[in-house]
């Protein structure tokens, strides 16, 4: 499930259409939605399976979210794809619902973290110290791209070392890869 709008503005980002207007798509409340997938309720049972939010930015609808684990089983797995810049109160409010968090992390130096967002990673590190003052660090992935033109593998090793002080241990490290559009 992809949610519409996002807080940054990657220089690279990978889901454009989550910027958009979200007019062009379906609107869905948290019971339009679990109608339309409890269908698939026997096999999220049988696989451990479930919904993974994402977006956008999934915790700037933390309502929506909580609404949603409400009405699902609770041996339904609700993932979250976030990159953490929103309120700590939204992450908080999420925390009991979720079992997976997948981080969308950009770097943990601020400077990098501004050149490729245009934003303060400020809110990223309270809630990554939230995370870890809740003791959820291992329901976390922590994605650390290396980014051509904006980061190395120096600035991702740094990051790892950062994140691991904080009690982090699983990484998704990757390369994006950067085509350029056909006009």
């Amino acid at each position: 499930m992809a949610f519409h709008g996002c807080p940054l503005h990657c220089r690279y980002c990978l889901n454009p259409q989550s910027l958009g207007d979200g007019g062009k798509f379906k609107e869905y409340t948290p019971e339009l939605l679990y109608r339309e997938i409890r269908i698939d309720e026997l096999y999220f049972l049988a696989t451990n399976g479930g919904v993974t939010f994402g977006g956008g930015e999934p915790c700037l609808r933390p309502d929506f979210i909580r609404r949603f684990r409400e009405l699902c089983d609770e041996s339904w797995q609700i993932n979250l794809e976030t990159s953490l810049n929103v309120p700590m109160d939204n992450i908080a409010s999420l925390l009991p619902v979720v079992n997976t968090l997948i981080i969308d992390i950009k770097d943990m130096n601020s400077e990098i973290y501004r050149n490729y967002t245009g934003l303060d990673n400020s809110l990223v590190l309270s809630n990554l110290r939230l995370i870890a003052d809740n003791g959820r660090q291992s329901d976390c992935i922590v994605r650390i791209p290396l980014i051509p033109e904006f980061t190395t593998d120096a600035d991702r090793d740094a990051s790892r070392a950062a994140l691991e002080q904080l009690g982090f241990t699983r990484f998704d490290l990757f390369t994006y890869q950067i085509r350029k559009q056909c006009l």
